[in-house]
C-alpha cells in the first residue's frame, strides 16, 4: 500500500472517501455535482481523469466520482470503493435509453433489477444466473425522494448492455421491451453484483437521455449539467 493509497486506479488515501458515494459515469458530471451541490470540497482523485470529490451535503460527508462506461470499468471502481475504501452506500446516477413507449425523454428510471448481455456476472463462477437487484432499503428512499422532487419516474427492470451501438439485425424471438424492460445502460449489473458480494447497498437512478422508440436524444452538454432531478433525488436519499 504505497503512500497509504491502496489501488492503482483511485488516487485517494484511506479515509478520504465517504461511506456514501454518488457514481455518475461521466467524470465531468461528478465535477459539476461537487461544484454546485457540495461544500468544503476536496478532490481525491484525478487518476485517468476519473474525477472524484468529497465534501459536505446537509452537514453529512458525501463523495462523488465518475466510473466510466461499461461493466468492466464500473466493476473495477465499485469493487475498489467497497473493498479497499469501505464504501457502504453506492448510488449510480447516469443516463439511459428508453425501451418503453411510456418512458419519455428526461423521465427518471429507478432500477429495481438489471438484466445484462455482459459476461461480467458469469465470471463469478456461480452455478446459475444471478439476479442483479438493488438494495430494497435504497429503493424505498429513492421512490420517496423522486416523489418529493416532483419528477416523472418509473421503477422496474433495466438492461445493462455491453454494446452502445447495437447492430441492426432482424428481430428474432422475444425482445427486452417485450419482457417489460424499461431502459438500457451499460453498468448497473456490475454494480449490483459487486455490492451483493461485498455486503454494500447499491441502487441506480437514471435520466432518460434518448429513446430507442422515438429516436429522440439530448445533447452531451444537457447530459452533463441539466439532469438535476436525478441529482436532487439522489441527494435527498443521503
Amino acid at each position: 500500500m504505497k503512500n497509504n493509497t491502496p489501488t492503482p486506479h483511485i488516487g485517494a488515501k484511506m479515509g478520504e472517501i465517504a461511506e456514501t458515494i454518488l457514481l455518475p459515469g461521466d467524470p465531468l458530471r461528478a465535477k459539476f455535482i461537487a461544484e454546485n451541490y457540495l461544500e468544503d470540497v476536496k478532490q481525491f482523485n484525478s487518476t485517468r481523469n476519473m474525477f472524484g470529490y468529497t465534501g459536505k451535503y446537509g452537514g453529512k460527508t458525501l463523495s462523488v466520482m465518475g466510473t466510466g462506461m461499461g461493466c468492466p470499468s464500473m466493476g473495477i471502481y465499485s469493487h475498489e470503493l467497497i473493498n479497499f475504501y469501505g464504501c457502504k452506500t453506492l448510488i449510480r446516477i447516469g443516463t439511459a435509453g428508453s425501451m418503453n413507449k411510456d418512458v419519455k425523454i428526461k423521465d427518471l428510471v429507478i432500477a429495481m433489477g438489471a438484466c445484462t448481455t455482459s459476461n461480467y456476472v458469469r465470471l463469478f463462477g456461480l452455478p446459475g444466473d444471478f439476479s442483479c437487484i438493488c438494495s430494497y432499503k435504497l429503493l424505498k428512499k429513492a421512490v420517496k425522494a423522486a416523489e418529493e422532487t416532483g419528477a416523472n419516474y418509473h421503477v422496474g427492470n433495466i438492461l445493462s448492455s455491453d454494446m452502445f451501438y447495437t447492430p441492426k439485425t432482424a428481430a428474432n424471438g422475444v425482445s427486452w421491451s417485450d419482457m417489460g424492460v424499461l431502459a438500457v445502460e451499460m453498468e448497473t449489473a456490475a454494480l449490483y453484483s459487486n455490492a451483493a458480494i461485498g455486503g454494500a447497498d447499491a441502487i441506480s437512478i437514471f435520466t432518460i437521455s434518448d429513446s430507442t422508440i422515438t429516436g429522440e436524444a439530448t445533447s452531451a452538454e444537457e447530459r452533463e449539467t441539466s439532469f438535476t432531478n436525478m441529482i436532487e433525488t439522489a441527494l435527498k436519499m443521503i
